[in-house]
């Protein structure tokens, strides 16, 4: 597989940054454990399986061999972290540009981090800081996965009324190679404008973004209220007006969106 995705690179400046594995616990423990060594900006690992792939809030990431993309990136902004608030909605829209690149179709990006297809989820993102001593951010590691080819029963049965494939949604095999080097392309164009071009990216997020204009649930670590998700501020919070009028940027927590994942209520 490696092959093929260096052959799907040319000559991109990442390719020779690049690292497979057949199998890893998580490619973001391992892109942290090497970013801790030292590794340079743009190192990207990719594996055709994590015995423990992670998501937001403590979640696992289902990822079974050799059948989805698993990727982590690692990224040395020279910056301090307010400056990285919009990092999860920027590669949000690089990951619905290197899927529809490939397969001709866009998802939709339900706040903050999932990708969605046909109102299930596709894939999702996780992104980590590290910090030096005065607060700047020593590297940022930025991990992705999309479900290529599963059927449903691939997906634990908790997830088979909530989750989709690019297969499963496309009725066509997606070329996963093809798909890891749009992947790495999106990330390096990214990597360009996001700390100058944050509002351009902000508003290709919100034209994603498929949270804006339904009715919610949030739910916090304070509390939990129903309400109407009105936009996507420009530092990647949900501006959102309770039932009772109050209007917050909701920054962290779960949001239920109507229609979505079998929330109906």
């Amino acid at each position: 597989m490696k092959n093929k995705i260096l052959s799907a690179l040319g000559s991109h400046p990442w390719a020779e940054a690049l690292i497979w594995h057949n199998s890893i616990d998580s490619t973001n423990d391992e892109a942290k454990r090497l970013a801790a060594a030292g590794a340079p900006h743009g190192t990207v690992i990719l594996a055709g399986h994590q015995s423990k792939g992670r998501g937001r809030i403590g979640r696992t990431f289902h990822s079974p061999e050799g059948k989805g993309v698993y990727c982590s990136v690692i990224l040395r902004p020279q910056c301090k972290p307010e400056d990285l608030m919009h990092l999860t909605c920027a590669v949000g829209v690089a990951m619905c540009d290197a899927v529809e690149a490939v397969c001709g179709v866009r998802p939709g990006i339900k706040w903050i981090n999932d990708l969605v297809l046909g109102n299930r989820k596709l894939g999702g993102i996780l992104t980590e800081l590290a910090l030096d001593a005065d607060g700047s951010v020593r590297y940022a590691v930025v991990g992705v996965g999309i479900n290529c080819s599963h059927t449903q029963y691939d997906f634990p049965e908790e997830l088979r009324e909530i989750a989709t494939s690019l297969e499963m949604a496309t009725e066509k095999t997606a070329d996963q190679a093809q798909l890891s080097a749009e992947i790495i392309k999106a990330f390096t164009e990214t990597d360009k404008h996001l700390l100058r071009g944050k509002y351009g990216i902000m508003d290709r997020y919100r034209a994603d973004c498929i949270t804006i204009g339904k009715d919610i649930v949030v739910h916090t670590s304070q509390e939990s209220f129903r309400g109407t998700a009105l936009d996507v501020d420009p530092d990647g919070a949900l501006v959102v007006r309770s039932d009772n009028g109050r209007i917050q940027a909701v920054q962290s927590g779960e949001v239920s969106v109507r229609g979505l994942y079998g929330y109906c209520q």
